[in-house]
């Protein structure tokens, strides 16, 4: 069975390079959303919607279903999936089902990208820094240090461009009303992964509440971050193989 992961925001594929060899597998497929590690098209507005409906597009040219997973807003793009779509997974991952959550509040960076003129400026202030200075920006926040220097210099003007477009599309109410179709992803096995220390995604009775309502499996990543990926790769690896070699044969 294919695994496809999806990663988010301000990344590209090489935060998965450790997973991936932690895996041990050779039927691992990363995608990159338009604008976080591949060209967009033309006429690209990158919305939430789009890009759900991008991720719609890739896995129907697969041809048969996946195991899904997501980090960041790439765990938003497969929940958006799993609640429209779930005829294309055979499972699916996310870390972020808390912002589903009716009383999520998005956290500080995205209100400034949501925000008219700040999310600009953000956005100009990022591009001006050196890729040693926006590296050691992105290390500050959790990602390891070589994965943040390839970060850093995949970081453009268009990428910066999808950020802000994307969080836009995402303010609230936008998400909350969108969980209310949560119950659609139940009908594939779903995880949510918890990390423990991640204070992006939700309270954990926020999360813990929207994966009872997408009738998925919690995973706590103890002592892990927004990216535990990076921290802690074979625990992650192992909460993974732990979940698909417990579905059911008929999935």
């Amino acid at each position: 069975m294919t695994v496809v992961l999806v990663h988010g925001n301000p990344e590209t594929a090489a935060i998965w390079g450790p997973l991936r060899a932690a895996l041990g597998r050779d039927d691992v497929i990363c995608l990159s959303p338009p604008g976080f590690g591949a060209p967009p098209p033309a006429g690209w507005t990158a919305t939430r919607l789009e890009y759900r409906n991008w991720l719609v597009g890739e896995l129907e040219a697969l041809g048969e279903p996946v195991d899904l997973v997501g980090h960041d807003w790439g765990g938003g793009h497969v929940m958006g999936v799993a609640m429209a779509r779930p005829d294309l997974l055979r499972s699916w991952v996310s870390d972020i089902v808390g912002v589903f959550d009716p009383d999520y509040v998005w956290h500080e960076f995205a209100q400034v990208w949501q925000a008219p003129e700040a999310g600009e400026a953000w956005v100009e202030q990022m591009l001006a820094l050196p890729d040693d200075q926006m590296a050691a920006f992105l290390a500050s926040r959790g990602i390891t240090a070589d994965v943040a220097a390839e970060l850093a210099a995949a970081f453009d003007e268009t990428m910066g461009r999808c950020i802000l477009a994307l969080y836009r599309s995402a303010a609230q109410p936008a998400l909350s009303e969108a969980g209310r179709d949560l119950a659609v992803a139940a009908q594939r096995p779903g995880l949510a992964l918890l990390a423990e220390l991640d204070v992006l995604v939700g309270t954990d009775e926020q999360r813990r509440r929207s994966a009872a309502r997408a009738g998925a499996r919690v995973e706590v990543l103890a002592g892990r971050g927004h990216w535990w990926m990076l921290e802690d790769p074979e625990q992650g690896a192992a909460a993974l193989t732990r979940f698909w070699a417990d579905l059911p044969p008929s999935v």
